[in-house]
């Protein structure tokens, strides 16, 4: 695909992301891409492997249970009507399809396995077509001042992670300390594709002075402070781990820098769904060790 084309795509792919409660009609993705109606369906079929409605279909139902999931305030019913289902039972038969579970039954004991690969034809086609492209000029290198945080570890199958954020937004919604009142952030201690499911771990932090005893595992800790590279990733978690890829594999290898023995960590600052899912924001701080002196 030139690069005409690839741009004419992408925008196709943005605006779903952002119309999903609107017209997303063939014939008005074909004048969003600039096609024909006839040739645009053609196009979009042969690139993603999937017709525009399945793909309009499925990124409105992702949307939907991952609400259903993780807005456990949100109305199944809302939730249902919203991504364009003309009931509640519509939706419901949807998502057994998909889930191999009831939204409500999931609610009340996730299949977490089944969701960790449940969207990976939408993911592979942002990853194709809506890659970040991340430039060297993008990094920024910042002193970052020690985080104190409450901690939800995460050990164990990187695919049961659903599991551990649902317990941290319980905690966090009984304690009043909302992402909107406190930073979110993750510490990685370890990479999902080469270490063994059994041993890997991911905190899950917000910025918080004093953790009360609790029953749901969370601790106080301290995010490590100092100097970062830092690069901000625009986009669907899909596309998370190429942004990490590029700070290891091209901006160290072009800078003088070298990594700290302290984790990667992120700052969460926009959500999906809260918002369209290539508008979710993530901030990519890499540990740094001191700056060379010069000679």
């Amino acid at each position: 695909m030139n690069d005409s084309s690839h741009l004419r795509f992408r925008r196709v792919l943005d605006h779903m992301d952002v119309h999903l409660d609107g017209d997303l009609s063939l014939e008005t993705l074909a004048r969003v891409a600039a096609w024909s109606p006839f040739h645009f369906h053609r196009r979009f079929s042969a690139l993603t492997g999937m017709t525009v409605h399945r793909y309009v279909q499925l990124s409105r139902f992702k949307r939907a249970a991952w609400q259903a999931a993780f807005r456990p305030d949100a109305s199944m019913t809302t939730i249902a009507l919203d991504a364009g289902y003309e009931s509640p039972d519509a939706f419901t038969r949807a998502f057994r399809q998909r889930l191999g579970q009831s939204p409500s039954a999931f609610r009340e004991a996730p299949d977490w396995r089944v969701w960790a690969t449940a969207w990976r034809e939408l993911d592979e086609v942002r990853r194709f077509h809506m890659p970040a492209g991340h430039r060297l000029d993008e990094v920024r290198i910042v002193d970052v001042s020690p985080v104190r945080v409450a901690c939800l570890p995460h050990v164990g199958d990187p695919a049961r992670i659903g599991e551990s954020v649902r317990r941290f937004i319980a905690w966090r919604r009984a304690t009043g300390l909302s992402p909107s009142r406190s930073a979110t952030w993750n510490v990685l201690h370890d990479d999902p594709e080469t270490t063994p499911p059994e041993r890997y771990r991911l905190d899950i932090c917000a910025s918080c002075d004093v953790v009360e005893a609790n029953d749901a595992g969370i601790v106080a800790a301290t995010i490590e402070g100092g100097r970062c590279a830092v690069l901000r990733h625009t986009g669907s978690d899909a596309l998370l781990g190429d942004a990490i890829r590029f700070l290891y594999a091209d901006w160290l290898t072009a800078s003088d820098e070298e990594p700290r023995d302290a984790p990667l960590f992120l700052q969460r600052v926009a959500f999906f769904p809260d918002v369209p899912e290539h508008e979710a924001v993530t901030d990519i701080y890499l540990p740094l060790g001191r700056a060379s002196s010069p000679a």
